[in-house]
């Protein structure tokens, strides 16, 4: 019996907390003994949570009472209030609070100053000896030609270069930093070899205090080639929001850029107190800067920073581009800029260089001097073009090939559709035939150059090629556009020089503006075009007013009358067709 009584205990408890307080049947036992149900105590608690066992209800502690009134003393007398004790709670919440915002201001302070500190780190690393590109160049060097020749490395696995430029100490002694309180323009034809040049000036070195990084249209990508050149994040990396401190806002890519010459700026100083030289920028391919707001915007901040810079001598600028405009917009400013035009090779430098590769790198007899000539009259001195003849098995193949391709890229781009063309592409006519009136012309002076020189004027047997050119001023006169020069100097067809002189852009281009001229009917294709755009324009100047009521035998008939109103004659409007036009023809007036 004790133990159903136990039991019977415990199944009250438990509808006591599940079902709350009231008469609830006991157990199944209780109503077969037929003892009378007990309700459970009001102040046995619901059961909320499962988790806890079913224990009985008196083994449940009861939360402390709280006092309704004031305290009292043993004495049973009132205690009076006192501030203590709550003056004590405030000051202990108050330095609790203050010591954390202590701590988290002390913890943030010391991070910002430790990650400004880091920042300026690594654009000193940057300038340190070793630069990505000089490891890029260097395994491109190593890799094997797709015809197993030999690479231009010495037995050290240093960079070498199978012709030398004239330009070459010059530039050496600007990378190196003996040259300083200017800012420089490297500006010449595609080809030419100018980021060569400045690469072998920077592996001389090793890159020691130089930094290079390559263009780009889009100024977002401009700021991301800056900051890998540099090793500055631009503030990506912080996590100064972690201490309730806001980094910089975000802004648009030239602030960033300007937020990176100000940390340049400081490690430029230092350095120039510490070692003596400035730090040596690199900018390549400036020219695919778009002349647009943005891109002017861009280069202005440069050039700026490149005046102020070398008039301190912390850092020396290079601009390294294949377009004239970047030097037009430039020299609007400019007061410490240097001009360096980097140009095709001479004849002699040429010839050498062919037969300096051929022997010593390919192994085999030096060519003759009436192939190496047949070469240079075909391909002139342009560095990539004789690279890639010099590498060739069949030089002179090689230079037809190159031949071709020229001529195919400018009748791609510029050739004229004649007198049967649609007036849909009057505007890219336009600019074909401009190009086509200009290759013209520049074929034209070159034979004036022949006979006034004795038929030797644009050819000189030590010098070489002498392409016929004009002044810039007069090429736009000519092509009677001003605007079309620039954008056929960005696709390579003419060229513009540091002088404002106008010529084809290489020898091969000169021969295809050659060839083109001569063909057969090319004098009346081009003045056919010109003929058709003109008709063209004219028709659109051109306002035709048609009277719809004098179709079809039409007449119009004014009366005329006086003051008083009467009747005082007319005037009968009507089309009379002439000879040979049906009803078509002029207008005759009858009066009445």
């Amino acid at each position: 019996m004790s133990h159903l009584r136990s039991f019977n205990n415990a199944l009250r408890t438990y509808h006591g907390r599940i079902l709350g307080a009231g008469p609830r049947r006991s157990s199944l036992a209780n109503w077969n003994s037929g003892q009378p149900t007990t309700p459970l105590s009001p102040l046995t608690p619901k059961r909320t949570n499962y988790n806890i066992p079913i224990v009985p209800a008196d083994a449940l502690p009861n939360p402390p009472d709280e006092p309704d009134g004031p305290q009292k003393n043993k004495k049973g007398e009132e205690e009076p209030f006192r501030i203590g004790p709550t003056a004590f709670k405030m000051f202990e919440a108050a330095l609790t609070t203050f010591a954390s915002v202590g701590i988290l201001g002390a913890v943030g302070y010391g991070y910002t100053v430790y990650y400004k500190r880091m920042v300026l780190s690594k654009i000193e690393h940057a300038f340190e000896p070793g630069d990505p590109v000089l490891d890029l160049a260097a395994v491109a060097k190593q890799q094997s030609t797709p015809t197993g020749d030999k690479e231009l490395v010495d037995d050290e696995g240093h960079r070498q270069h199978w012709v030398l430029r004239e330009e070459q100490g010059v530039i050496d002694n600007i990378v190196s930093g003996k040259l300083k309180g200017q800012y420089y323009l490297l500006v010449g034809e595609k080809g030419t070899g100018k980021s060569s040049m400045l690469i072998d000036a920077m592996a001389k070195i090793d890159g020691e205090g130089c930094a290079m990084l390559e263009a780009h249209a889009d100024p977002e990508i401009f700021r991301i080639r800056l900051g890998k050149a540099l090793d500055f994040e631009f503030h990506e990396d912080n996590i100064g929001s972690l201490f309730s401190i806001r980094g910089p806002r975000d802004a648009s890519a030239l602030l960033d850029i300007e937020r990176s010459f100000n940390k340049l700026e400081k490690v430029a100083l230092k350095r120039r107190d510490k070692v003596g030289k400035p730090l040596i920028l690199i900018i390549n391919s400036t020219h695919l800067l778009r002349d647009d707001v943005p891109g002017r915007d861009l280069l202005e901040l440069l050039q700026q920073r490149a005046e102020a810079w070398a008039a301190g001598n912390l850092m020396t600028v290079i601009f390294n581009s294949d377009d004239y405009w970047v030097y037009e917009r430039l020299k609007q400013y400019a007061t410490r800029m240097n001009i360096m035009p980097i140009l095709d090779l001479s004849k002699p430098r040429a010839l050498e260089a062919l037969k300096n590769y051929r022997s010593k790198y390919k192994g085999e007899i030096p060519p003759t001097q009436p192939i190496l000539e047949q070469v240079y009259d075909m391909v002139g001195g342009r560095l990539s073009f004789l690279a890639r003849v010099a590498k060739s098995p069949d030089m002179l193949k090689t230079c037809e090939e190159i031949c071709r391709m020229e001529k195919t890229w400018f009748l791609n781009k510029c050739w004229i559709l004649g007198e049967e063309m649609d007036d849909d592409v009057m505007d890219q006519q336009k600019y074909a035939s401009a190009a086509m009136v200009l290759a013209k012309a520049l074929v034209e002076k070159e034979k004036a150059m022949e006979g006034a020189d004795g038929g030797k004027g644009s050819y000189d047997p030590v010098k070489g090629h002498i392409l016929p050119q004009m002044p810039l001023h007069e090429a736009r006169q000519v092509m009677t556009r001003a605007d079309f020069i620039q954008d056929y100097d960005s696709i390579n067809v003419f060229t513009i020089d540091s002088s404002a002189m106008v010529r084809a852009d290489s020898v091969p281009m000169m021969n295809a503006f050659r060839e083109i001229c001569a063909e057969p009917g090319f004098d009346e294709h081009l003045e056919a075009t010109l003929e058709r755009i003109s008709a063209i324009e004219s028709l659109g100047r051109t306002r035709e007013l048609t009277i719809k009521d004098l179709w079809h035998k039409g007449q119009y008939r004014v009366k005329m009358e006086d003051a008083k109103g009467r009747s005082s004659g007319g005037l009968v409007f009507e089309v009379v067709p002439k000879e040979g036009e049906g009803e078509e023809g002029g207008e005759e007036k009858k009066g009445e």
